[in-house]
């Protein structure tokens, strides 16, 4: 099966080099029964990439079950995962299994796992490491024949650092790490996602839609789409039932966007979507405090070595990169982050990549572009 056909199969929609590079990863690891972390934003489509790991594995006859972590109490989570005998407390009435039980064979997806309580993550861990886990109210032990997928729009490292979630469970899941970029950086990915709702959503209701003008397609190219996906279906549902299927216009989409704020980002800083206020100003403050350290480094090499700046500085040319007016050029600024970032983590692509909030294929690029391959 060649890349667009699994593309079509499993319902990932997308042409971006990013997009691209994940559905490659997919069916690289698909058939194995490694364990796989995906992170993005929310409704950026994580759940499609847990199904589409899941078609393309050798336990793709098999259940998948889907949990969410975060919608179930922290203390029904453990019987709800791992199952309860009779009476193991006030409300077990009878014998349940559990999901690991329920999915024997197949796939266990554990969605927003960063909400996962601390006593359940130990559990969890054990099963990850030898495959065994008890009921709730049983000391026998049982194994569990699963593949887990997790995902998290949380950033899962900082989770690590604030001691909310452990590491050793962290290291485990993410023995493979698909990262599925916002849709705001991967825009040339709207057209078909546009057209493909749009379809959905006509053949659903019996519509026949007319279209979108050319500028009220310049629209939804500009905005944002904080909510991703998931915004990006809502708001073609709403337009195309509302609106009775007639053609749309700039004024008309305009409607439907009213009241969305468009983020505007900078980079090296995380992206404030549908996150709480307190998460967002925490992944801030704790990026802040990267760049800061990062400047102490080096500000100590500087005065270490006093030398090697002052040489440097006198050979590079005194408007490298330079507007005429004493800035930077995008394109230089763009340069030095890169480099600061490859510096930051002794020159680990990946690492550079993530703190950059690019992929490593983006990043790859920019390397060669800038003249920065070693």
């Amino acid at each position: 099966m060649d890349r667009a056909e699994f593309q079509r199969r499993n319902g990932i929609i997308g042409r971006s080099p990013e997009i691209l590079e994940i559905v490659d990863t997919i069916r690289q690891v698909a058939p194995t029964d490694i364990t796989i972390l995906v992170t993005g934003e929310s409704g950026t489509g994580k759940e499609v990439v847990a199904r589409a790991i899941h078609a393309a594995s050798r336990r793709s006859e098999r259940p998948m079950v889907t949990v969410n972590c975060g919608a179930i109490p922290e203390g029904l989570i453990e019987s709800e995962l791992f199952g309860h005998e009779r009476g193991s407390f006030t409300s077990a009435v009878e014998q349940r299994k559990g999901y690991f039980e329920v999915a024997d064979g197949g796939t266990v997806f554990l969605d927003e796992i960063g909400e996962m309580p601390a006593a359940t993550q130990v559990k969890l861990l054990r099963v990850l490491e030898n495959g065994e886990y008890s009921r709730v109210g049983s000391s026998q032990v049982r194994t569990a024949n699963v593949r887990i997928v997790a995902a998290t729009n949380r950033t899962l490292e900082y989770e690590v650092q604030q001691k909310r979630f452990r590491s050793d469970l962290y290291f485990r899941l993410r023995s493979v790490n698909i990262h599925l970029p916002a849709l705001r950086n991967r825009r040339e990915d709207l057209p078909p996602l546009v057209d493909h709702f749009v379809q959905e959503v006509s053949a659903k209701n019996g519509i026949r839609f007319a279209g979108f003008t050319n500028d009220a397609t310049a629209l939804l190219m500009d905005y944002d789409w904080p909510g991703n996906l998931r915004e990006l279906k809502n708001a073609v549902e709403s337009m195309l039932i509302l609106e009775n299927g007639k053609r749309l216009d700039a004024g008309t989409v305009q409607k439907y966007l009213k009241g969305r704020t468009t983020v505007v980002t900078e980079r090296n800083l995380p992206v404030v979507t549908n996150k709480s206020v307190e998460q967002a100003e925490r992944e801030l403050i704790y990026r802040a405090l990267l760049d800061i350290k990062s400047n102490l480094i080096e500000l100590k090499d500087l005065l270490n070595h006093p030398g090697t700046a002052e040489t440097a500085t006198e050979a590079a040319p005194r408007n490298n990169g330079s507007n005429g007016n004493g800035n930077l050029s995008l394109d230089e600024m763009e340069r030095k982050m890169i480099l600061t970032a490859l510096e930051r983590h002794s020159g680990n692509r990946r690492l550079a990549a993530r703190d950059l909030n690019i992929s490593e294929r983006t990043l790859y690029r920019k390397i060669k572009e800038y003249g920065l391959q070693e």
